[in-house]
């Protein structure tokens, strides 16, 4: 693990300690709000702690050229992770937002209009 520096370490590792962490507490809000999309978006969460965990494994090995498809591996997850949490979060927008305007009042609308 001589790769690299103690900070860069303590950054990587508290950084997937944090991830797991609010994937747990996301899980949690949306177990006990019953707020459904929560739980998807928690779940898109996972596949950039994957990702993580397959960087810190090839960190672990000293950056070993046997152990190089897990950059691979780590580029793929975060692509699709970040993908599903844009499309989780444009998701949460989008449900939110509709949930807002069905309760707008014609007053509301009319004010909205004039300004």
């Amino acid at each position: 693990m001589h790769e690299l520096s103690f900070g860069t370490w303590l950054i990587h590792i508290s950084s997937v300690i944090e991830w797991i962490f609010t994937i747990f507490v996301i899980y949690k809000i949306s177990t006990y709000k019953k707020y459904n999309l929560f739980f998807w978006l928690s779940l898109a969460m996972v596949p950039n702690l994957i990702g993580a965990m397959c960087a810190i494994t090839w960190h672990i090995y000293d950056n070993q050229d046997a152990l190089y498809g897990l950059v691979t591996l780590q580029g793929i997850f975060t692509f699709i992770g970040n993908s599903t949490l844009a499309l989780a979060s444009f998701t949460i927008f989008t449900v939110s937002y509709t949930h807002l305007r069905a309760h707008e009042t014609l007053r509301y609308l009319v004010c909205r209009l004039l300004l």
